[in-house]
């Protein structure tokens, strides 16, 4: 019996994929108001694939999304940049007048969607923990 399979590390990379659709989310969300933004897009199941598909423990090595000048960054200062930005695509949409792509509406809705699932994987992973203190613990406790 294997104590420690691959759930807690398909766990971390749903995490870590959710945490990165979420900041292309908030981009568009803060480029709502720029002529000429088009609306960005992370998809989800190439990214997990990516991730699982790297050696366990490694976190690939993936290039940022690609940047636009006058757009505002969806990254923070310093931050990870080997992150599942490699999968962010341009979303085809209708553009405003000025040419700006992102629908508010849609944008929220993906925002809350996604913020629920990633609080399913860490109540999942909170779980998985739990179970692996209980079975240390030899069931007292």
């Amino acid at each position: 019996m294997k104590l420690f399979d691959t759930t807690l590390d398909r766990l971390q990379a749903s995490l870590d994929v959710r945490l990165a659709r979420q900041n292309v989310l908030g981009g568009n969300l803060s480029n709502a108001d720029t002529p000429g933004y088009q609306s960005r897009e992370l998809d989800f199941n190439a990214a997990m694939k990516a991730r699982v598909a790297a050696a366990p423990g490694s976190t690939p090595s993936l290039p940022s999304a690609p940047r636009v000048e006058g757009h505002l960054s969806v990254e923070a200062p310093g931050a990870d940049v080997s992150a599942p930005e490699r999968f962010v695509t341009v979303a085809e949409g209708q553009g405003g007048l000025d040419g700006n792509g992102v629908d508010l509406d849609r944008t929220m809705v993906e925002l809350s969607r996604n913020a629920l699932l990633y609080g399913a994987s860490t109540r999942s992973a909170g779980k998985k923990l739990a179970i692996l203190r209980y079975v240390a613990s030899d069931g007292i406790g």
